[in-house]
């Protein structure tokens, strides 16, 4: 017996989401405003991606409660940078010698990755290593 046909997606986490979520009347504000998050957070990504992440966003967002998410204050709203200066003049400079897509926000995350700013929370478990890696 073959598979049944889906929309789309062929892996676990594609059927559940498909079979189980998608295109289904959604009436809980809780739901609703976790599926705004995502979907404006799935710009630029693939949706696969959102749904891997979608446990450390509930995380992040506090469950997508939007009663707590609505009292945030600014220490928690801006836990990290999204751009700096450097970020800003990096962007240019590359841009100048030709290079595409790499805006502020873009090379910002890209100084993250390989370490060039440790964006690690201090609550994180690798905080302390980070740091003392980036002093070397």
């Amino acid at each position: 017996m073959s598979e049944p046909f889906r929309c789309f997606g062929d892996t676990p986490i594609y059927i559940e989401y498909h079979d189980h979520e998608w295109g289904r009347p959604v009436h809980d504000d809780q739901r609703l405003f976790e599926m705004l998050i995502l979907e404006g957070a799935q710009a630029g990504l693939s949706w696969i991606t959102l749904l891997k992440k979608r446990e450390a966003y509930r995380a992040a967002f506090d469950g997508f409660d939007p009663a707590k998410v609505a009292l945030y204050d600014n220490a928690k709203i801006a836990e990290l940078p999204i751009t700096t200066p450097i970020s800003d003049q990096i962007s240019k400079d590359l841009k100048k010698m030709g290079f595409k897509f790499v805006g502020s926000t873009i090379i910002y995350s890209f100084m993250q990755a390989v370490g060039m700013v440790n964006d690690h929370l201090k609550s994180c478990c690798v905080y302390e290593d980070a740091l003392h890696a980036n002093l070397s």
